[in-house]
């Protein structure tokens, strides 16, 4: 499932604050309650990489992801490179660890 932090300001308090939405939508003011302001910014997280010992860690939020993005760990590359190629969906060979869920 899609993953986004989403970025707000306040069109009347001028408060500023993100949420964690399956989806860049409207939220309501969290300070003083004016409803239905449209995020400025967001930051799609549904997929990243993480480097961790010298290997690329490539996540994804899947399909069945619900309240929270539910993190699962789809592949384990050498190098950046190969894990942009996974995320481009472009053929690589995967060096998965199938027994490897990340929740985060």
């Amino acid at each position: 499932m899609a993953w986004f932090i989403n970025k707000y300001r306040c069109e009347d308090c001028g408060d500023e604050w993100e949420d964690a939405w399956s989806a860049t939508c409207e939220d309501d003011c969290p300070h003083c309650g004016s409803r239905h302001m449209t995020p400025y910014d967001s930051v799609d997280l549904t997929e990243f990489v993480e480097e961790s010992e010298g290997q690329f860690l490539v996540f994804r939020s899947p399909d069945t992801a619900e309240d929270s993005p539910d993190y699962e760990l789809i592949a384990e590359c050498p190098t950046l490179e190969a894990a942009e190629e996974v995320l481009a969906g472009r053929p690589y060979q995967l060096v998965q660890r199938p027994d490897v869920g990340a929740s985060r």
